[in-house]
């Protein structure tokens, strides 16, 4: 009996190791895999020090943007409320239409000044508590304080990024909508002597547009091939088809095609035709500020198909693609300026550097607009106009984290 009981034991405790044995392949590999997804996981290099800054920045930036925003808004019903009132802007529109709109939209587009200011006032209370002489005096260095900065500048740029390529100008169309209607109380709905090519070879004119109802008057039609006229097309009235399913759907009313094939000319007409052509209304009319309606993927669709109809219309909507990626790296410029200048406790407070940094923020968004102007009206390279700014305070950030303390 007590023989059997301890090879009934022994067996046990052998399948018990075999099945350790057989597990071990199984927990090493588990282990290295965590190990590897530690090390690659960003949170391990986000310490308490670095959670306490990015909650610093983040709230002060976004109470810098509901404060100055609200001032904004109040100045804005103080100039416009006699224009909605004449109008008879219902009060649901001026909310949900209007400013619903207007407050993302300036928001992101002065968020470099922002982001400045949030580091500017948060910063420099950190340095006349001492925290950072503190930090100093630890061991920290200024690049290692910089980190969490770098950090939030990244989410606050991720964010700019996706609001302005993609919702923005979604609201856009809604706002100047409600401003065609209640406030400026005009737009852009016709244009004349429009010529543009609408495929390889095929160029259309239209004499008279009109936007409203999608109509043009005196349209032709020409085709080359190898320099060639072959097919010659007029219609007195062109119609674009708003319910088709497809787009480029168009009815010519009272047409003729004249077809010319070596020395014979074969005409063809008739009082109604439906027809595809390349193009669309808003490759007709151009309003101001177009280029703000069109998410970026859009903006980039529209710019190609432009250049190959070779129109020379297009240099404002590539400075505002080019526009919407250079300023989400401003934000990590003015964050290196705004740190350095900030982060030293000075006897008299930061009044001084305060002002200079503001100067900074805001000749930053002066030399966006001037640079802008330049591309379209000096034919200087869009891309070019667009990232001057970034380049040259790129080297301003540089001297300052210089001469920032360590």
């Amino acid at each position: 009996m007590k023989h059997s009981i301890m090879r009934k034991w022994q067996e046990a405790r052998n399948r018990l190791r075999g099945a350790t044995h057989r597990a071990a392949p199984v927990g090493s590999f588990v282990a290295k895999a965590v190990g590897v997804l530690g090390k690659v996981n960003p949170f391990r290099y986000v310490k308490k020090i670095d959670r306490y800054i990015i909650k610093k920045f983040i709230g002060t930036y976004f109470y810098s943007i509901a404060l100055i925003i609200s001032i904004s808004i109040v100045f804005d019903i103080n100039e416009n409320l006699a224009k909605f009132s004449t109008n008879n802007a219902p009060l649901r529109a001026i909310v949900f239409d209007y400013y619903a709109n207007f407050v993302p939209y300036f928001a992101n587009l002065f968020s470099p000044l922002f982001v400045f200011i949030a580091v500017i006032f948060f910063t420099s209370k950190l340095a006349g508590n001492s925290e950072i002489i503190a930090m100093m005096a630890c061991g920290m260095s200024f690049k290692r304080l910089l980190r969490p900065y770098m950090i939030s500048a990244a989410l606050i740029s991720a964010l700019n990024f996706y609001l302005g390529a993609y919702v923005i100008p979604q609201g856009t169309v809604v706002r100047h909508n409600f401003e065609s209607l209640y406030k400026n109380n005009r737009k852009n709905t016709s244009a004349s002597n429009v010529q543009l090519q609408v495929g390889d070879g095929v160029i259309a004119y239209i004499a008279q547009y009109d936007n409203i109802h999608k109509t043009g008057y005196g349209f032709s039609l020409d085709k080359f091939e190898n320099k060639k006229l072959v097919s010659h097309m007029t219609a007195n009235i062109i119609q674009y088809d708003t319910i088709s399913d497809s787009r480029y759907h168009w009815k010519a009313i009272n047409y003729k095609i004249r077809t010319l094939k070596g020395m014979r000319e074969h005409i063809t007409s008739g009082m109604e035709m439906d027809t595809t052509v390349m193009m669309e209304p808003m490759d007709l009319v151009f309003s101001k500020g177009q280029q703000e309606t069109f998410t970026s993927p859009e903006l980039k669709r529209y710019i190609s198909k432009q250049k190959d109809r070779g129109s020379s219309n297009v240099v404002q909507y590539e400075v505002e693609y080019h526009k919407r990626i250079a300023t989400c790296f401003a934000s990590f410029i003015l964050t290196i300026i705004g740190a350095s200048l900030s982060s030293r406790k000075r006897k008299g407070g930061m009044g001084v550097y305060l002002g200079i940094g503001l100067a900074l923020s805001f000749s930053y968004i002066l030399l966006q607009t001037v640079s802008a102007t330049f591309a379209i009206n000096a034919n200087t390279p869009p891309m070019l106009a667009a990232w001057i700014p970034n380049i040259l305070y790129f080297f301003i950030a540089y001297f300052c984290y210089k001469k920032a303390p360590n």
